[in-house]
């Protein structure tokens, strides 16, 4: 079984209730959670809250692949990995270990359907045991020092022109796919053979402030006018 699996928790700082705060008309948990029921490989998609407000809003969403995991508070606080509530509901699930684990953030609402199931085509084809989505950054990066910043991926005396240059690959943090058995034996949402699925620049925005907020609401309203 494919099962995707949405993390959100009613605790956020920067954003009060911001996995259920209203962005292009609907909740920003709605974005992640419709994606995922149209992807052609997900069977089912878990959202996994401690809030009954939240519980409540995605319920009422309708979406027929869609279930609620309370997860447990202890892995709902702000010091809580991904991975800590990630392997306590496949604990709880008693998942098997070929089952596919689909880690989805609703802080990427640009994320859609396409995406989701070209990650699985990669998958398949590179014979990969686990893949994550990212975007290609072209800036040119430097590293602290004690003796001042060396730079990290490009020589400061052969400058390359940015056409020629192959930059980055940076996590967008919106899904990421790997086997149950991988994640209970890593403690990981990524290990063995990683692949990444490149997704286009816009999808970098990951919603934790109110700057990000702005940017992802007007992109999502030019993607869904």
């Amino acid at each position: 079984m494919n099962i995707a699996f949405i993390p959100v928790r009613g605790g956020s700082k920067s954003i009060p209730l911001k996995n259920i705060k209203v962005i292009n008309g609907k909740p920003l948990v709605y974005w992640t959670m419709k994606s995922a029921c149209e992807s052609k490989n997900i069977e089912k998609v878990v959202v996994a809250t401690d809030s009954e407000k939240i519980r409540e809003t995605v319920l009422a969403f309708g979406f027929d692949k869609a279930e609620v995991y309370d997860r447990d508070p202890a892995n709902a606080q702000d010091t809580s990995s991904t991975e800590s509530v990630m392997l306590e509901y496949i604990n709880y699930a008693q998942l098997n270990e070929d089952d596919l684990f689909i880690l989805i953030q609703a802080t990427s609402p640009l994320l859609q359907a396409k995406h989701i199931d070209g990650m699985f085509e990669k998958l398949r084809a590179s014979g990969a045991d686990s893949i994550f989505s990212g975007v290609r950054e072209k800036q040119f990066h430097w590293i602290e020092t004690e003796n001042g910043v060396k730079p990290v991926n490009y020589d400061p005396k052969n400058r390359p022109r940015r056409q020629d240059f192959q930059g980055l690959i940076a996590e967008n943090g919106a899904c990421y796919i790997n086997s149950v058995g991988n994640i209970k034996h890593d403690n990981c949402r990524l290990s063995g053979k990683i692949e990444t699925y490149e997704l286009p620049p816009e999808t970098a925005y990951e919603i934790d402030e109110k700057h990000d907020w702005i940017i992802a609401e007007n992109l999502l309203r030019n993607f869904y006018k």
